[in-house]
């Protein structure tokens, strides 16, 4: 009996152990939007369909997660194992080697289905490096109650010139009810993500032909004193520090009369459980000068694998997993089909549930397939890119700019100081960097 039991202990402890072995943790980095926090609580759904895989989270704020991974990949720190990175460090990284390709995302995935426009910007010599967990670009959200209010009528594809009336129009700072909420905080893909693609509008461009910076031309002058008045006539205060979260967090208490922000957020507004003001929202085209390029963007969150790791095959798993057509009714399922995430498949925008509860769908649709990062600008430019520039260099220069935008709008320097500080340090770097021979 002794001998028979200290066997079955044996072999007890052989399975636990060779179970422990077995069994994989991955690390995935990501950013703290609502639609990624959603994720983290679906994955007993995963876990359940893939049981030697445990998941560890690192959820960060959005400057801080690109500084983080950035340094992590650069370096070959092999911290995670799935990382959150956008359509700017997707071909810079591939080209780079950092990133393994998604050859194996199983025989349902349905790569065809993914719209062509968010597709093509997270592939590289044909092959897909991240798979797009959200894609957006951007719009109008508007408060249909307070233009009525105010005898306004808002077009679908509004002027930079009515929304900047109807912003001051509709102010009521006794009520705490500021015309218009616009990003301020600083970063590249904070405050420059929305300022980049307001000059594209206003006919503004980074650099000319030859890579030389454009800060110092008169389209960039009326960019930055049209944003800086309007924010400061109509916006709320602190505005400096608000990014994607915090003018959210505005609109759906019912502070904000507009937001221009990514088409992403319009099922976080339009819901009831999360907005104050979910049944009295429109939605509008961004706004132009009549000069033939919109103030709208395109990004997309995807998920991609690091070339460290030593997990690519459950990691693809996950990735497979988590920007699947089965995710979607997973979460239409558990939430419904409004808060399914968007701008990333063709038959999300066929699926009648999807139109029904979702009203934006189609100004969504139509915003992502007219943004054209190969021709962002007014006048001719040589890169590729709406809200950023498709090189390394970028990164840095963005955020060091970001900065000065942001205390111009704080009031701590001048339009005229923020813009020649940009025109220096963007000369300098390009200089370093040999674009400016």
């Amino acid at each position: 009996m002794r001998h028979y039991l200290a066997g079955a202990l044996g072999a007890f402890i052989s399975v636990a152990l060779s179970s422990t072995v077995l069994a994989e943790t991955l690390t995935i980095a990501t950013v703290n939007n609502g639609d990624m926090i959603r994720m983290q609580k679906l994955t007993d759904d995963f876990k359940a369909k893939n049981p030697g895989i445990d998941l560890e989270w690192v959820t960060l704020e959005e400057n801080v997660l690109r500084q983080k991974v950035t340094t992590d990949i650069a370096t070959k720190g092999g911290q995670y194992d799935v990382l959150t990175i956008g359509t700017y460090e997707v071909p810079i990284w591939a080209k780079q080697d950092w990133l393994l390709p998604l050859d194996n995302l199983g025989a349902n995935y349905d790569v065809d289905d993914l719209l062509p426009a968010i597709r093509s910007g997270l592939t590289v010599d044909g092959k897909l490096y991240a798979a797009p967990f959200y894609g957006e670009s951007s719009m109008v959200m508007y408060r249909k109650d307070l233009f009525d209010a105010a005898g306004l009528k808002m077009p679908d594809a509004p002027t930079w010139d009515f929304v900047a009336d109807a912003a001051r129009k509709i102010t009521n700072k006794d009520k705490e009810i500021y015309g218009i909420c616009l990003r301020g905080k600083a970063g590249w893909g904070e405050n420059m993500a929305f300022i980049s693609a307001l000059t594209n509008s206003f006919g503004g461009r980074w650099f000319d032909e030859n890579w030389k910076p454009q800060f110092d031309q008169p389209e960039w002058k009326d960019t930055l004193d049209f944003y800086v008045k309007l924010m400061s006539g109509a916006g709320p205060p602190g505005a400096s520090s608000n990014g994607f979260n915090e003018n959210l967090a505005l609109f759906q208490t019912g502070k904000c009369g507009m937001w221009i922000d990514a088409t992403v957020a319009a099922s976080f507004v339009a819901d009831p459980k999360q907005s104050q003001v979910a049944d009295k929202v429109g939605f509008a085209l961004a706004p132009d000068k009549g000069l033939g390029k919109r103030g709208n963007w395109l990004w997309a969150w995807s998920l991609a694998i690091p070339a460290g790791t030593q997990k690519a095959e459950a990691a693809e798993k996950f990735v497979a997993w988590a920007t699947s057509k089965e995710y979607s009714n997973l979460v239409a399922e558990k939430e419904g089909w409004l808060n399914a995430p968007p701008g990333t498949r063709k038959s999300l925008y066929a699926n009648a549930d999807y139109q029904k509860a979702a009203s934006f769908a189609k100004m969504t649709l139509d915003s992502i397939n007219a943004a054209d990062p190969s021709k962002p600008t007014v006048k001719p430019v040589p890169y590729v890119g709406i809200q950023f520039v498709a090189i390394p260099e970028f990164q840095g220069i963005g955020t060091a700019i970001g900065q000065q935008f942001s205390a111009a709008l704080a009031g701590q320097l001048s339009v005229d100081q923020a813009l020649q500080s940009a025109q220096q340090l963007t000369t300098r770097e390009m200089t370093k960097a040999g674009y400016i021979k």
